[in-house]
């Protein structure tokens, strides 16, 4: 592992996270990047490319002579964060409850010979 980078509480829901970070993992940044590009899933492509591009800095900050186009996703994985309760007004009085979900994304990269 090169380097690494997480965040946190994103308003997501973690199922559908993971059908992104999915066809990320093994691939090299740079096509990682644009596989994330021409996803159709907006907003959870936005803020996995965030993740990614801050692996990115964070590796080239620890080592300047690091060449970025050897950089791959070695481990990506999404878990699951807290969940806030909310209600939904129903027919007669009634309430429905459901819940918005979180999401913590991590990203390690690594380095190929």
């Amino acid at each position: 592992m090169i380097s690494k980078a997480t965040s946190k509480f994103i308003r997501m829901s973690p199922q559908k996270a993971r059908l992104v970070v999915d066809l990320i993992r093994g691939k090299n940044v740079n096509e990682a990047l644009m596989t994330l590009k021409f996803t159709n899933k907006p907003k959870t492509t936005r803020e996995i490319e965030k993740v990614v591009k801050s692996a990115v800095a964070n590796a080239t900050q620890k080592d300047e002579t690091l060449d970025v186009d050897k950089l791959f996703v070695e481990t990506c994985f999404i878990n699951e964060g807290p969940r806030s309760k909310r209600i939904r007004p129903a027919p007669m009085g009634r309430a429905y409850r459901y819940q918005r979900r979180t999401s913590h994304i991590t990203i390690e990269l690594g380095e190929r010979k």
